[in-house]
């Protein structure tokens, strides 16, 4: 048996990005082949994880282009029509909303097994798409002409380019040589789906108190992802609670502004863990996805960059294709590198900034907090460009 197998772009991990780049990669006429260590089939029919995604207009776009957008259920997807942000026991209000960026929605929430289920559909459908499970990457060896991946199980694949797309946690990626920072919040996430007696009217609320924070996200129907976000060593007390005792809590952290809240679906809980790689690309090498920059959820840019990322790399590789040159070359990969930092590293660094700003309870920090809550709400500007980031920055032609 010939255990050595060739490629055009072997990619590691088939999360949602990973196979969002090899279909890209796909369509450009180029042969990928996707490497997971988890069985194929647990991809047909990933399971619920509590998690929901909030895509921007651009993501969507970049969707219907892979393919994937089509093979989401249309009773699943949510239009976020606006955000309201608050900031401990303040009365003030910070609103967005699509229309400063010629849209009537900030997004799209979709749930994340949706994405995932998507994604492999569509990529298995692809020509060119080869999705290999069961495949743990030990090692990763380079030369002058190619890379070559190797399994657990003794089979190796070899191609012009190996990108790492397999978690924040990527091992590929270390076995690349590159190193990422990595900013561990101390907080965990406990997300569940929660049904309610009023209507979210399609409006996202972000509550930053004192003590935890509160998000809450419109799904389909008269239902919202209750996202609670705390020190990680709260966060097994709230686990423990009853469904009824949960759901009673998450009501009174919300003032009981959806009225009656129940729970309506297992909860999950995850640590909250935020990455940026030292780089993106290396010789022979590149990384997509959370591999590349794992994003604090706070302001919903994950996926999104994600997304971002496999458009810029799937249309230099392309370009690279179509002009006959060398995959892996440096020169290729540097267009990549540049546009992804200069796109994700100040909303990164920002982000992180914000969290730390919001979750410091101590009396210099609120009065602070105050401040740029308040500073915000009288700056029409800057609540333009935040509302631009959230939409993705793809503005909407006006109707003719």
């Amino acid at each position: 048996m010939n255990d050595l197998h060739t490629t055009d772009v072997a990619i590691v991990g088939a999360g949602p990005a990973g196979l969002a780049l090899a279909a890209a990669l796909a369509q450009a006429g180029l042969r990928c082949t996707v490497l997971e260590q988890n069985s194929a089939e647990s991809l047909v029919a990933p399971p619920e994880d509590g998690r929901d995604i909030a895509l921007t207009h651009r993501a969507r776009a970049i969707l219907e282009r892979l393919g994937h957008w089509d093979r989401l259920p249309a009773d699943e997807i949510a239009p976020l029509k606006r955000a309201l942000v608050r900031n401990g026991a303040s009365p003030l209000v910070l609103p967005f909303d699509g229309q400063a960026d010629g849209h009537e929605a900030l997004g799209f929430l979709v749930p994340n097994h949706r994405l995932r289920e998507a994604a492999y559909a569509a990529a298995a459908a692809t020509p060119g798409v080869e999705i290999v499970g069961d495949a743990r990457v030990t090692a990763l060896q380079r030369d002058e002409q190619a890379a070559t991946v190797r399994l657990a199980d003794g089979r190796a694949w070899r191609a012009p380019l190996v990108v790492a797309a397999d978690s924040r946690f990527s091992t590929t990626r270390r076995l690349g040589g590159i190193g990422a920072h990595m900013l561990d919040f101390g907080r965990t996430c406990i997300v569940v789906r929660m049904r309610h007696e009023e209507d979210h009217e399609n409006t996202a609320h972000e509550c930053f108190r004192y003590g935890n924070t509160l998000a809450i996200l419109p799904m389909a129907g008269r239902q919202s992802s209750a996202v609670v976000t705390l020190k990680s060593d709260q966060a097994p007390e709230w686990m423990a609670l009853s469904d009824e005792a949960f759901a009673l809590r998450v009501e009174e952290h919300f003032d009981r502004r959806l009225g009656r809240m129940d729970v309506a679906a297992p909860r999950h809980a995850y640590p909250l863990v935020a990455a940026y790689a030292t780089r993106f690309v290396g010789p022979r090498f590149a990384l997509v996805g959370d591999a590349a920059v794992g994003m604090h959820p706070v302001t919903a840019h994950g996926y999104n960059f994600g997304l971002y990322g496999v458009e810029v790399l799937a249309r230099e590789l392309a370009r690279a294709a179509r002009d006959r040159r060398d995959l892996g070359d440096a020169a290729v990969l540097a267009g990549y590198e540049r546009e992804h930092r200069m796109r994700t590293l100040p909303i990164y660094l920002g982000t992180n900034a914000i969290v730390r700003l919001f979750t410091d309870d101590t009396p210099p920090a609120k009065l602070v907090r105050g401040a740029v809550l308040k500073a915000a709400s009288v700056a029409a500007p800057l609540r333009t460009l935040i509302a631009r980031q959230l939409t993705g920055g793809v503005r909407r032609s006006a109707p003719a």
